[in-house]
């Protein structure tokens, strides 16, 4: 709940719980503030209890952080019954980006690495150099 709060934040709180509250009030201050934590954690479990009751048995597994989708998307990740991961890993991206980057620039790729097309790339088109405020030619059907 308050794993990013440092050290130097949290003497600067207590430091303020004393100025504010007084050393005689903040044990209670402090037991009330527990106690009502607590009670808020009863009812949410009961909470979660009775929801689960109402599911019925095919949701006994249920668990509410599976609503968070990160956790939901991770545990389909996991699950992997559509061969996923056979695929990520077959799909190296740096090398996919190196041999388009290579082709705008209309330069060779390696011919030796598994993912070039063909190995090489057409050279027979090589970009003419423009005059300083030249327009390059219009294409109509790239656009």
């Amino acid at each position: 709940m308050f794993n990013d709060i440092g050290p130097l934040e949290l003497v600067t709180l207590v430091v303020l719980a004393v100025l504010v509250f007084g050393p005689d009030k903040l044990p209670k201050v402090i037991q009330d503030v527990t106690r009502t934590i607590r009670k808020i954690r009863e009812f949410s479990e009961s909470a979660k209890q009775d929801i689960r009751q109402e599911l019925g048995p095919e949701f006994k597994d249920f668990e509410f952080e599976d609503l968070n989708p990160k956790t939901f998307i991770r545990k389909q990740l996991d699950n992997d019954e559509l061969g996923l991961k056979e695929i990520r890993n077959g799909f190296d991206l740096k090398k996919e980006m190196a041999e388009v980057t290579d082709a705008v620039h209309g330069r060779e790729s390696d011919p030796g690495s598994p993912g070039a097309a063909g190995g090489t790339v057409d050279m027979t088109k090589k970009r003419e150099k423009l005059d300083p405020g030249e327009r390059p030619p219009f294409d109509a059907d790239a656009t």
